[in-house]
């Protein structure tokens, strides 16, 4: 009867190792994890510099603006294509943002 010699330690543990079949995955995923933080309640001075700024935005002015959606802030940089002031809605590209989750506008021609 032939005897087998006993595995190292460090190889035995090598059996049971999770293995991961998609490697990298779980990686991805803890870089796509969000913190989700509150929507920010701005002052009505600040409101009034927003409602400034709407006013200056024109279809195709390219501009960046910062917004909330659930549970984060966005910056969307693009191409006005539409805005419609009594939807309260301004559209950029293909993005549809309401007027109350904008925090701030940025653009060439917008000025406080």
């Amino acid at each position: 009867m032939a005897y087998r010699s006993r595995m190292p330690h460090e190889e035995r543990a090598k059996q049971f190792m999770p293995f991961s079949a998609l490697k990298g995955y779980s990686d991805a995923l803890r870089k796509k994890e969000k913190i989700l933080v509150p929507k920010r309640e701005l002052s009505e001075e600040y409101q009034e510099t927003l409602d400034r700024k709407l006013c200056q935005v024109r279809k195709n002015d390219v501009i960046t603006v910062v917004y909330f959606r659930a549970g984060e802030y966005i910056r969307q940089t693009g191409m006005v294509s539409r805005i419609d002031r009594s939807a309260r809605l301004i559209q950029i590209v293909n993005t549809k943002i309401s007027f109350d989750n904008i925090c701030d506008i940025i653009g060439e021609n917008v000025n406080e």
